[in-house]
Order: structure tokens, then C-alpha cells, then sequence
């Protein structure tokens, strides 16, 4: 039955999909509202006079205050609806003061005695160069939060008003080229249905605040803004990244029905997830969630998370010319480990290389840095780096449980280094009067294939292996999965890279540490089975999947997992290792999976 939202006549235009990036599950159906951002697209370039620059420079300045006030009332307003998640807004408010951003397009203004606009157009635009070009995808979506934070500036500067969504008085769907979480936060969710934008990705701070607010949105459409119109009829498809224009009434029907689906599942497996999830001869496998922020730690405990599996931390090292102090990563570590006890949180420590760490650093530019100074290589170059980020781990420990995690291992150095690291920061702590808590697990990423054929020799300096796959595929594949011509053999079910966890859990259960996994891998639901017949007892995931792969593994049984995987180490190829699994699990998981294909 359609809504009186869709009870309209359809136009009589071609049916339109478009493909984007599910940064927000649901379904939502309605008339799209173009967000209008023209004014600030548009600027020209004009010289300024040695008189005026001292004028030209306040000006920018007072730009630059006003967009700081307006994130500021809007940080004021949204507490109670972000529920501690107004540091990614807090973040955006920083980056207005950023020598990166602020003092070069001040220097750029004195220098070539431009005009404010043109000036910080030109800096903006060499800072998201300088991002986009980096090797974490997370960090390349940090050239949004530039682009995004520069566009409220030169709104202040040429006098174009600030998009107020809050003022939107009817039922629709967003539709804009790119949405700012401040804008984001002013989302009114009795009026606003969800939203699609050209550029942003799953790690966008957009995306997390759809999320957050629970919100169909589809990101990184392209070029939505110049195919949709005002008041198009439009269909929001965040399970699949999808979005529909000028539906056909049996489309519109079609996906009535999936979103009633969709909304009935949810609900269900929402009110099963702060249960156990326990396999059908009672086995409990703790589910954890994985975070890059300190604030989407709600969203873990939100969806039954027991508890933090992956903190990622390089976060606070971006978008600054310093490095952040012992206090400012305590402050956050705090936060997170105080929310979550008395559950467990595992910190990873930096895994990042110098240039990417942060933006004004001069570190040599690497030519592979996948191979290069990364991860534990690099904090153990800069032990005055990493002694602040183990000394405001172990003062973070005190108020609950953490497991310190250790990315990028390859050989026992760096673990024998690592802990005498740790062993003169508590040294120091205490000579300092400081509380903190030493006794803490530390454990290993095992995520090149040099770990996994030393797993025997690292299992005895360690108390746990986590996995991650993602860089374990790659590395073990030899896949740039970033790369379009080759990212298609990148296949966690590679009978190359069962083999290669089937011997890191083998080990671990010789040496009697716990193994955990922490990769993409863990999150999909075709891999639970493998995973749970090869030993795993705790999967650590994005925190949206938590509902729907505990409620897949309360229909697991766990000695029957155990006996699949001779059908799977038998087999020769991804595909085959798939087909397989459909053939056993396959009712079970298109139950688990709402869509409009089987």
C-alpha cells in the first residue's frame, strides 16, 4: 500500500537509477529538495592593493569568526540530539583556525596581494591535493572536511546565505552536491527522510552523522545534483547504494513492500542485539564494534557492541601542523574506555606514516608507502611520538578495561622494543604521581604474511592476535585494492588467505593466547560460518553490523561450522569457496539480507 507520499501520479518520464555509496542503510521514498549552494562555487580573482591588505586580511578574519560562530550555535544546539557526537562538529570549528588553513591563506593574501577569496580557494585546494593523494581511503576523506570548512568561510566572504535546513517544512529528501555535518546536524527527522549527495564516502563525517541519526543516505553519487530536479519524485536505496528517479508505480511498490520489510527486521534483530550472541550449541562469540572516532562509540553500545575490538587513533594526529599532547589523546582515550566499561577497548596505537600523520610534516615522500615507514616502524623512529601515545594509553587504562594493539608487526624487535617503551613510560608515570594501570593486555595486528610465518615466535611476547584482513589480502594477494584494474581480485575467501588465518588461529590455540579479528571481513555475513569453524570467538566489525551478524550466528551451530571448513580447504578458488557456502547457508543468509534480488 503506498503512502500518501506516493499515492501521486507517476510522472511520465524514464525511470532513472543511479548508483552511490550506502553510507546509511534504509529505504525512504518522497520529493527531492535541492539544497542550493551556488554563491560560494563562483569566485573571482582581483589584486589588492599594498594599502588595502591590512582591510583584506580583517576581512577574511571576521569570515573566519562568523563561520566559527555559527558552528558554535549550532555545537549548542545539537548536544542532546548527537548524544556526545558533537566532536566531529567541534573538529570542523578547529580546522577554521588551522595554521594549515588560516595562516596560509593569510601568508597567500600578504604575499601575492590577492583578494581573501581567491586565497583561500587556492589553499584549500592544495590541502585536498595533498589528501586526496594519500593511501588510507579514511584519509582521503578528509579532503571533505577541507572543502567543507573553506565553503562556510567564502559564504561569510561573499555574503551568500548558509544552507538552514532546520527551516525545511516538509516531508523530503535532501539532494546536494555535498552536505557539511553542520548542516547534517540540523536535520529535523519528523520532516527530513534522508539524502543523497554528489561527493562524501562511508568514512565522511556526513556519513557517520547519517548513521548516527539513522537515516537512509547515499553519498559519492557523481552528479545527482545535475539529474534530479526540485520536487522529482526519488527512492533512496542506502541498503544497496542505490537511487531511483521517476519511479515506475510497480518500482514504487516494489519498494513499499522492502521498506516495510526492511523496517520490520530491523526492528527485530535491534531488540534481539544487547543478547548474547550465543550459537545453537550454546558457543558465546562476543561481537565488538570498530571506530575511528572517540564519538561513535555510542553507536557501538547503541547497537550491542560488548565492547571496542578496533579504536583506530590516527585521527587525532590530522588536519594540524603539531602533534597532539599526552592530555589531548588521554582526554579522548577517557572518554571511550569510561563509555564502554566495563566492557574492553582495544587501542591500536598509530598506524600511519609521517606524511600522513601530520599534514605540515616534512617526512621524506615515500613511492610505496604501503611498504614503506608505517605503523609500528614509524613509532618506533619517533619514540618521543609514541611514548606520548603509550603514556596517555596506560593513564586511560585506569578508568576501565584496554588492551593496547600493535599494528604492522613483522618480527619480535619491535615487540621487545615496544615493551620496553611501555616499561619506561609507567617508570615515569609513577616517578611523576600520575595514575595509570601497566597491567594491561598487548596484543598483535597480524596483518603481513612475515607475522603469520612468525605467529609461532610472537605468539610467546604476546597476550592476543587480532587480524586484519584487510591488509593481510592485500599483502598475501600482492592487490592494491584501491587500484580499479585489479581490485576485483581482491577476495577475502582467496583459498591463499583462509590458509594463511587457518594457521595464525592454529597457532594461537597451540600457544593458548586468543585470536580476534578485526578486518572488513568480519562484518560480512558469508564469511561468519569459515570464521567461527576456524576458532574466532570475537568478531569486531563496523558498528550498523553488529545486529545482523549476531543474529546470524544464533542460527549457527558451531560443530557443524567446524566440519564445513573440509569442504572449504578443498576448494581452488574464491568463487568455488562461495558457491559453497551458498549451497550450505544460503536460506539462512537471504533471510539475513533484505534487498530487492534474491
Amino acid at each position: 500500500m503506498l503512502n500518501e507520499d506516493t499515492q501521486k501520479t507517476v510522472a511520465e518520464t524514464e525511470e532513472i537509477t543511479i548508483t552511490g555509496i550506502g553510507a546509511s542503510p534504509g529505504i525512504c521514498i518522497g520529493k527531492a529538495y535541492m539544497v542550493d549552494t551556488e554563491g560560494v562555487n563562483v569566485v573571482k580573482r582581483y589584486r589588492i592593493d599594498n594599502d588595502d591588505l591590512v582591510n583584506e586580511i580583517n576581512r577574511f578574519k571576521t569570515a573566519v569568526k562568523k563561520a566559527g560562530d555559527e558552528f558554535q550555535a549550532i555545537i549548542d544546539s545539537s548536544r542532546d540530539k548527537f548524544n556526545g557526537h558533537t566532536p566531529i562538529l567541534e573538529t570542523h570549528q578547529a580546522l577554521l583556525k588551522d595554521k594549515m588553513l588560516f595562516g596560509r591563506t593569510i601568508e597567500t593574501i600578504e604575499k601575492e596581494q590577492i583578494n581573501a577569496e581567491w586565497a583561500l580557494k587556492k589553499v584549500a585546494g592544495k590541502l585536498t591535493t595533498m589528501f586526496r593523494q594519500m593511501d588510507d581511503p579514511y584519509l582521503q576523506e578528509r579532503t571533505v572536511d577541507v572543502t567543507q570548512v573553506a565553503e562556510r568561510i567564502l559564504r561569510s566572504l561573499v555574503g551568500a546565505d548558509s544552507v538552514n535546513i532546520a527551516e525545511i517544512d516538509k516531508r523530503v529528501i535532501l539532494v546536494a552536491g555535498d552536505l557539511t555535518p553542520a548542516e547534517t546536524s540540523q536535520i529535523n527527522l519528523e520532516r527530513i527522510k534522508g539524502f543523497i549527495t554528489d561527493r562524501g564516502g562511508m568514512a565522511s563525517h556526513t556519513g557517520i552523522i547519517a548513521r548516527t541519526l539513522g537515516i537512509p543516505a547515499v553519498l559519492g553519487m557523481g552528479a545527482a545534483t545535475k539529474t534530479i530536479q526540485n520536487d522529482d519524485l526519488i527512492i533512496v536505496d542506502g541498503l544497496q547504494g542505490l537511487v531511483v528517479i521517476h519511479p515506475a508505480e510497480q518500482t514504487l511498490v516494489d519498494y513499499e513492500d522492502l521498506r516495510f520489510r526492511y523496517e520490520q527486521f530491523k526492528a527485530e534483530i535491534v531488540r534481539d542485539s544487547f543478547c548474547e550472541a550465543q550459537t545453537m550449541d550454546g558457543i558465546d562469540i562476543k561481537i565488538m564494534g570498530n571506530i575511528e572516532l572517540p564519538e561513535e562509540v555510542v553507536s557501538v553500545g547503541d547497537h550491542g557492541g560488548d565492547g571496542i575490538g578496533l579504536y583506530r587513533t590516527e585521527f587525532q594526529y590530522m588536519n594540524r601542523l603539531d602533534y597532539p599532547t599526552e592530555d589531548e589523546l588521554f582526554d579522548k582515550y577517557r572518554d571511550v574506555v569510561e563509555i564502554m566499561a566495563p566492557k574492553p577497548v582495544t587501542i591500536r596505537t598509530l598506524d600511519i606514516n609521517g606524511d600522513k600523520a601530520i599534514a605540515g610534516a616534512r617526512e621524506a615522500v615515500e613511492i610505496n608507502p604501503a611498504l614503506g615507514l608505517r605503523g609500528i616502524r614509524y613509532c618506533l623512529q619517533r619514540p618521543d611520538i609514541f611514548t606520548t601515545q603509550l603514556r596517555a594509553i596506560l593513564r586511560a587504562a585506569a578508568y576501565g578495561e584496554v588492551r593496547l594493539l600493535l599494528p604492522m608487526i613483522s618480527c619480535c624487535a619491535e615487540i621487545d622494543e615496544t615493551r620496553r617503551l611501555m616499561d619506561q613510560a609507567a617508570e615515569d608515570l609513577a616517578a611523576d604521581g600520575v595514575k595509570f594501570n601497566r597491567d594491561i593486555k598487548t596484543g598483535i595486528m597480524i596483518e603481513v604474511p612475515a607475522a603469520v610465518i612468525m605467529a609461532d615466535a610472537l605468539a610467546e611476547k604476546v597476550d592476543f592476535f587480532s587480524i586484519g584482513t584487510n591488509d593481510l589480502i592485500q599483502y598475501t594477494l600482492a592487490i592494491d585494492r584501491g587500484n580499479r584494474e585489479v581490485a576485483y581480485m581482491y577476495h577475502p575467501l582467496h583459498p591463499a588467505v583462509l590458509r594463511m588465518i587457518k594457521r595464525v588461529t592454529n597457532v594461537a590455540a597451540k600457544k593458548e593466547i586468543e585470536v580476534y579479528i578485526c578486518g572488513e571481513m568480519a562484518g560480512d555475513l558469508i564469511h561468519i560460518p569459515i570464521l567461527l569453524g576456524l576458532g574466532f570467538n570475537e568478531l569486531s566489525m563496523n558498528p550498523q553490523a553488529i545486529p545482523t551478524v549476531k543474529c546470524f550466528i544464533r542460527t549457527l551451530n558451531l560443530d557443524e561450522a567446524k566440519a564445513f571448513l573440509g569442504e572449504v580447504f578443498i576448494q581452488r578458488s574464491a568463487e568455488d569457496i562461495r558457491q559453497i557456502i551458498y549451497e550450505r547457508y544460503g536460506d539462512r543468509l537471504a533471510q539475513m539480507r533484505i534487498t530487492m534480488s534474491p
